[in-house]
């Protein structure tokens, strides 16, 4: 049965960090399901940008069966079950992290894109990291080519663009002032790992902290210098 459109849309973008490193912690998945206002949501994984990988569905499992909700996954590399009965099912979406690109180009191939962004309109929530933070707006800064940091189109589930492992990853920061410089990208999120940005109803409503000193920033360019802009958070634990 099909939700009825009466809930803010909401993204929620880690940075990086989450179960994928510290399976059975919760601290950052805890926030995403009291997001949902249920006492028990419905909350299924895709993995898909790391083929599936079943290490990654054990430590999702291994944080989500110790919280108050009802985890699944969806595998598109075994037997793919019907998506849109699925997904219709879900109060909440995890996209874990991975090649962006080859993600996007599966998703799009069993229609799961679309399906999804039927379910993001009923007041689904969208979160997950890195390649699962990036997915849903308008461009992300990817790794999924091995030699640079490249610009590649999204979902545009919501406005703006979008680049984790702000401060994990020492080309992050130099590569994304790049784009910014050359007009490559107007301006862009940028969120370290252990942060997660929080968009509701296409607005930034929050950052949130799950490691001490973890910021998300607008990047963008003021009479020609980059400006980090940060945008108010809040730090749980």
């Amino acid at each position: 049965m099909e939700k009825k459109n009466n809930m803010d849309r909401q993204i929620i973008a880690i940075g990086g960090g989450g179960f994928g490193r510290n399976p059975g912690v919760g601290t950052i998945e805890k926030y995403i399901l009291e997001q949902s206002q249920k006492s028990f949501p419905n909350i299924c994984f895709i993995p898909t940008a790391t083929g599936d990988n079943d290490a990654y569905k054990v430590s999702y499992y291994s944080t989500f069966n110790k919280l108050d909700c009802n985890p699944i996954h969806l595998d598109f590399f075994k037997r793919t079950p019907d998506l849109e009965e699925t997904i219709a099912d879900q109060d909440i979406i995890f996209v874990g992290g991975g090649n962006t690109k080859s993600m996007l180009s599966v998703w799009r191939e069993w229609g799961l894109d679309i399906i999804l962004k039927k379910a993001y309109a009923r007041g689904t929530i969208m979160s997950g990291v890195s390649a699962g933070a990036i997915c849903w707006f308008e461009k992300g800064v990817t790794d999924s080519w091995a030699d640079k940091l490249n610009v590649m189109e999204c979902l545009s589930f919501t406005k703006g663009n979008c680049c984790p492992h702000y401060d994990e990853e020492a080309e992050r920061k130099p590569s994304l002032s790049r784009f910014i410089t050359e007009n490559t990208l107007s301006d862009c999120y940028a969120i370290d790992g252990g942060c997660a940005l929080h968009i509701k109803n296409d607005t930034q409503y929050k950052s949130i902290s799950f490691v001490t000193d973890k910021n998300s920033f607008l990047i963008k360019k003021e009479n020609e210098e980059i400006i980090e802009e940060l945008i108010s958070k809040i730090h749980i634990s």
